[in-house]
């Protein structure tokens, strides 16, 4: 170790962190070319420089303003392969040739040196060549952990074509073989074993300035199910959009599993099941779990985290939300924010086929968090626009679950978050029978199950309305209750509106 003095030398620092030792904190420091050409030469008079030797600090953050203790430059200072190998700071081919002889990286690149628009235009090209969508995720995932900065641009630059495969459909089949196609961890897994020591866990994570954190227990997993310790594929997607369209950066994200098991047979026997091999934990052993990761997130990040709940089940997620919305920022993707998405296309639908939300009738194929998430946020809405109490605008509103309509003569047995939907009306077994006898104008789709909006449903829906509202909700696309050109056949509807994107025409609505 040695002591440099920050009024002798220009000093900028990025701080790494340590489980201890002298000063608690190993500061990595950033110099001139110069100064570190002298340090690795044995130098002693270590002149004054201006950073260029280092890696920027991108966001002016991290300054030394006092005597700092340092790491020698071998093992302290971004550069040569290190700096290769930091998909934070690596720029590929795009480094010039001045900072090639800054950061030692000549020989290790070759010669050419390729713009982020060259890098570009090569990377898509490559990406088009692959026919399966799970090859191309694979790529993508690849980037990301080489070259931070290239993988966004691309995300960014080409949202409409690389959207679907970073995210859903393709991140449900990259969830399924998780396990299979692991290269390198993208987040924190926090499981059984670290019960006790979760904020030692979270001090793990290289990123101390966290303001987003999305985090699964793996057991609902868009519409496929329990994932357990594969669910992160999701985590890292959402956030990885957070960035892109967001403009979040991406060292203030952190993608985190919870990994109680899982009940999912199939996993439990699969060789390269990266998760724990045992039955999920339920009760007071998986509260008391959440109930250190909640405390810990605080304690470590601050009062000020946003803390998103992603593909919990349904019976943990309205519980989870209802305890810490009081006393973490938390909010359900699958609760809320689904419900302002479809409540937000509601709207703009209205002006295509005129009218107020307080005119239409709802009926909903599904009664989990997303679709009573979704039916809360239209009765409030209604609520609001006339003032009506929304006790009596969830009225307008009617849920079919797996045991059919949701009506009061059912209300004992119903689960707590289902029971302000039961309405008087007499049981209805079928989905079909319930458009006919409820006559809707929206039928919304959050079931999770697969081509349940049959030709006859539609075709039902298209008789009783002159322009209906279908929405099929529920993901990945082969968990879809139809497609949108099984919506346009089956309906018949002789009208239907486009816009133009990019000079491509595309279906809104039909």
């Amino acid at each position: 170790m040695m002591w440099l003095n920050r009024r002798r030398h220009n000093i900028n620092t990025l701080q790494l962190p340590t489980k201890g030792g002298l000063g608690q904190k190993l500061l990595a420091v950033i110099m001139s070319s110069a100064s570190l050409k002298e340090m690795r030469n044995g130098g002693e008079d270590y002149s004054n420089g201006h950073g260029g030797g280092g890696v920027r600090d991108l966001y002016g953050e991290d300054c030394a303003t006092e005597d700092q203790l340092i790491t020698p430059w071998t093992f302290s200072v971004a550069s040569g392969c290190s700096l290769l190998r930091d998909p934070r700071y690596n720029k590929g081919l795009a480094f010039t040739e001045g900072e090639r002889d800054a950061h030692y990286l000549r020989g290790l690149l070759p010669p050419a040196i390729f713009n982020q628009e060259l890098q570009e235009k090569r990377l898509m090209h490559n990406l088009r060549q692959y026919e399966v969508p799970l090859h191309r995720y694979m790529a993508m995932m690849d980037l990301q952990e080489r070259n931070e900065r290239l993988f966004y641009k691309l995300l960014i630059n080409n949202v409409e074509e690389l959207l679907p495969v970073v995210y859903t459909p393709t991140v449900g089949e990259a969830c399924q073989k998780y396990g299979s196609i692991f290269r390198r961890p993208q987040g924190l897994y926090i499981s059984l074993k670290e019960k006790g020591k979760i904020l030692e866990v979270l001090k793990n994570w290289p990123e101390k300035s966290i303001q987003v954190i999305v985090v699964t227990d793996g057991e609902r997993i868009l519409g496929l199910g329990d994932l357990g310790c594969q669910g992160m594929g999701i985590p890292v997607g959402k956030l990885s959009l957070y960035t892109a369209l967001g403009g979040v950066r991406p060292s203030s994200c952190l993608p985190i599993t919870i990994d109680v098991g899982t009940n999912n047979e199939k996993l439990l026997n699969d060789e390269f099941y990266i998760g724990l091999k045992q039955k999920r934990a339920t009760g007071q052993e998986y509260a008391e779990l959440l109930e250190e990761f909640m405390h810990a997130v605080k304690q470590n990040y601050g009062e000020k985290v946003l803390i998103q709940f992603e593909d919990f089940a349904n019976h943990n997620a309205f519980d989870l939300l209802e305890k810490y919305s009081s006393s973490h920022l938390v909010f359900n993707d699958d609760i809320q924010g689904t419900a302002s998405v479809v409540l937000a296309g509601l709207l703009a639908s209205l002006k295509l086929v005129g009218g107020t939300l307080v005119d239409h009738t709802f009926l909903f194929l599904g009664a989990g968090e997303a679709g009573t998430g979704i039916a809360e946020l239209i009765a409030l809405e209604i609520s609001k626009q006339t003032k009506a109490p929304v006790e009596e605008t969830r009225k307008k509103i009617w849920l079919v679950d797996s045991k059919g309509l949701i009506v009061s003569s059912r209300l004992e047995s119903l689960q707590q978050f289902k029971k302000p939907w039961a309405h008087e009306h007499e049981p209805v077994k079928s989905l079909l029978d319930a458009v006919k006898a409820i006559k809707p104008t929206v039928l919304i789709g959050s079931s999770g199950a697969g081509k349940t909006f049959t030709k006859e449903v539609v075709e039902t829906m298209a008789s009783l309305n002159e322009k209906p509202l279908i929405l099929a909700l529920s993901n990945p696309t082969s968990q879809s209750e139809c497609t949108a050109e099984e919506a346009y056949t089956w309906s018949k509807v002789n009208f239907h509106y486009i816009i133009l994107l990019k000079h491509k025409k595309h279906h809104i609505a039909r």
